[in-house]
């Protein structure tokens, strides 16, 4: 079963999301068989990560309030953070392009190191404050996680995987997206948002009853007439 997720990693939502739906998948008694995608969405593809803008500046120019006020709400998003085990430092954070970041993500995961590489980039923004738009800087995460320093390096320093980021956005928005985070379960379930785990357990049992229905068996009760474990029971005749 797959399931694609759609996400940023300057989103604090995303990170949020990733760790309810891991709580979930740790339940599914089907996990083994899931595999998970990262699709790439960039919230402002525009952003300017050379202004070195803070966070809390771009929440308060973005939406009209004071510092004081964007502080506050990103200190209630970091209270959500804390209650499923992730530490955010808003205080750090800096207002960051991510197109580099998708760009290193889509070669991880062709090297088999998706998973790592999100989960390191996502960390690196909201607990190390670190800035993910740099080169040097994600050249050093993608080595911690086991890539190729030398690979990597010429990977940043072209164009190479920008195709690939543009058509996962792009088939993003053909689906209907205009949010992280989005998973998409086998095309046919949708969940938007930092769910709790009980959405995200619901919604896996759902797609996986569908993709693999339960047999019903009509009169159980009845055992003749059938072979099991090396031992066949004659049927009665019923005439």
């Amino acid at each position: 079963m797959k399931v694609e997720l759609w996400s940023d990693f300057v989103c604090p939502f995303c990170y949020i999301g990733k760790r309810k739906f891991e709580s979930a998948l740790s339940e599914f008694p089907h996990k083994d068989h899931v595999e998970l995608e990262f699709k790439s969405f960039e919230l402002d593809p525009n952003t300017d990560s050379s202004l070195n803008a803070s966070v809390h500046e771009m929440l308060a120019k973005k939406y009209g309030m004071s510092i004081d006020q964007a502080k506050a709400s990103s200190n209630n998003v970091a209270e959500q953070a804390a209650a499923v085990g992730l530490v955010f430092r808003f205080d750090g954070m800096l207002d960051l392009n991510t197109f580099d970041a998708h760009r290193l993500s889509q070669y991880a995961a062709d090297q088999g190191k998706g998973a790592e590489m999100s989960e390191r980039l996502l960390k690196a923004h909201f607990t190390d404050s670190d800035n993910i738009s740099n080169h040097a800087r994600l050249l050093e995460l993608a080595v911690e996680v086991g890539l190729n320093r030398e690979a990597v390096r010429q990977l940043l320093e072209s164009t190479q995987y920008a195709d690939k980021v543009r058509e996962q956005e792009e088939e993003g928005s053909r689906l209907g997206i205009r949010g992280v985070p989005f998973f998409v379960i086998d095309r046919k379930y949708a969940v938007s948002g930092a769910q709790s785990p009980a959405v995200f357990l619901d919604t896996l049992n759902k797609a996986w009853e569908e993709k693999y229905p339960t047999l019903l068996q009509v009169d159980e009760a009845n055992s003749d007439g059938i072979c099991t474990d090396g031992i066949c029971i004659p049927g009665k005749d019923k005439s």
